[in-house]
């Protein structure tokens, strides 16, 4: 195995005079980025960095950026992708728990902490520090397991944790992801997920290693996600259910030639069946794929290939089976066996699972047993090694006794033709505990009847929500695109929170 650059060291020599990356106007060789990442190591080094030190970044995506993310870990530097989005504070508190010693910026952040010793803009100032900079040699005798990257969970769960992740884990990774998608020299790889997220970078590696073009989208937009698609003959990308169902509703109303789509991924949050027809609508000739994981797993760990081929059968409601290279099992959650089809939590185990959180030897105690990763998911796996999630164990609604699972729900509600985003979550309930709730933006007019009566034909009575709030305005959504129900939760339950404190 090799360590993190590996990849642009072998596409600088068997490729180099081809195109890298396009951001903007901006086009470089595998061999421009080559010289640019040397010259990076070279500056931090002339900074006085060291093995081990970490460097955070916080920006949109841009050519910069993939610099960062090969060329930081691959000088034996621990490199710090944090959420772009954030305020101050949580920005802060991520520096301050890194130890970060370097701050590149394509965002203003204010009260940076005394760790952080020196701030570049990630423009002139970043350009200024490479110019003045001697190109440096990558280690050779790097290991595998020293540690590569932090990457902060957290936009969707509330405490930031730092996920450590090694030269192994991600090497690991774009290897499972080759097996599971080809890429070629003429992979033209679309990133439109933010890059400080797993979504965003997973094939970044990938792409490099073999020789292909990495097309930059600097923030997302539908449109312009598609407009690069038709001027760059995109041929892969990967996107969060939430920019799926977006560019496939801009291609339906205002269609590009996407003809060079080979393939579209999604991951990183439950998607509706009715998101991957309207997708399948969208695109008719490309492959549809559902990728499962998690940053703790770097990210991959079950792949479903094709699922436009399988929309009317029961495996559509899978997201896979256990990619090439990782172990998948459902156990009780006390760790014990299940049978096929009985729930439980998701446990993962392979090359690519994390060495664990960042200065957090509990959680991580919590979450690695015995090798495995435990990843709160509840799902049950079918005799033919199909992974079905039911919910994220945060989310299951207990009502009456009754195990509720708001995917399901959710999944109903989408069916129905008004319906654009939908979101389901349990709120307090005096008498049943909990109260199955929905938040739904229309794409068309509806009422909250209509959708009662649609849902009472596909689930039980004790499934249906009490309640259907109609918003116009977007669900509120992490900067990697995932859904906050978290955000939806809080006005419903911060007088319960504030009676149980005062208990």
């Amino acid at each position: 195995m090799t360590t993190m650059i590996g990849p642009l060291r072998r596409a600088a020599q068997v490729a180099g005079d081809r195109p890298a990356a396009a951001c903007g106007d901006t086009v470089l060789t595998h061999a421009d980025a080559w010289e640019r990442c040397r010259r990076l190591a070279g500056a931090l080094r002339g900074l006085g960095l060291a093995a081990g030190d970490r460097v955070a970044i916080v920006a949109p995506n841009c050519h910069r950026y993939l610099e960062v993310y090969q060329a930081v870990p691959g000088a034996g530097m621990v490199v710090v992708p944090l959420n772009q989005r954030h305020a101050t504070a949580e920005l802060r508190y991520a520096l301050e728990d890194a130890g970060a010693r370097v701050l590149f910026a394509g965002r203003p952040v204010d009260a940076v902490p005394a760790c952080v010793e020196h701030v570049f803009d990630l423009a002139d100032g970043y350009e200024a520090l490479l110019a003045g900079a001697e190109p440096a040699d990558f280690p050779d005798d790097l290991s595998e397991d020293a540690l590569a990257g932090l990457f902060y969970t957290g936009g969707t769960t509330g405490a930031s944790k730092g996920v450590m992740l090694t030269h192994r884990n991600l090497i690991a990774n774009a290897l499972h992801y080759q097996v599971c998608a080809p890429f070629t020299p003429d992979t033209r790889w679309l990133i439109i997920a933010p890059l400080f997220h797993a979504a965003g970078s997973m094939a970044v590696l990938a792409t490099v290693w073999n020789g292909g073009r990495n097309v930059v989208l600097p923030a997302f937009d539908p449109g312009a996600a598609l407009d690069l698609v038709e001027r760059h003959r995109v041929t892969d990308t990967i996107a969060v259910p939430t920019m799926l169902a977006a560019m496939a509703e801009e291609q339906l109303a205002r269609p590009r030639d996407a003809g060079s789509l080979l393939r579209i991924s999604h991951g990183g949050a439950p998607i509706a069946t009715e998101t991957l027809r309207r997708a399948h609508a969208a695109f008719p000739g490309t492959e549809l794929m559902h990728i499962y994981g998690a940053t703790e797993t770097a990210p991959i760990a079950t792949v479903f290939p094709h699922e436009e081929r399988v929309l009317d059968r029961p495996e559509i409601r899978s997201c896979g089976q256990p990619a090439v290279g990782v172990e998948l099992r459902v156990a009780a959650l006390d760790g014990g066996p299940l049978a096929a089809g009985e729930v439980g939590e998701v446990l993962i185990r392979g090359d690519n699972v994390m060495a664990g959180y960042w200065n957090k030897p509990e959680q991580t105690a919590a979450a690695l047993a015995d090798g495995w990763y435990r990843s709160g998911d509840l799902g049950y796996m079918d005799e033919h090694a199909y992974v079905y999630l039911v919910d994220r164990a945060k989310d299951m609604i207990v009502t009456g006794g009754e195990n509720v699972y708001s995917t399901e729900v959710e999944d109903v509600l989408y069916r129905h033709p008004a319906v654009l985003e939908a979101a389901v979550f349990g709120i307090p309930d005096p008498q049943w505990g909990e109260a199955v709730y929905a938040a739904v933006v229309p794409r068309a007019p509806v009422t909250e009847a209509e959708l009662l009566e649609h849902c009472r034909g596909a689930i039980a009575g004790y499934k249906l929500p009490k309640r259907i709030e109609l918003r116009t305005e977007p669900l509120p959504k992490s900067g990697a695109g995932k859904v906050l129900k978290r955000e939806l939760r809080a006005p419903f339950w911060a007088g319960q929170e504030a009676m149980v404190a005062g208990a």
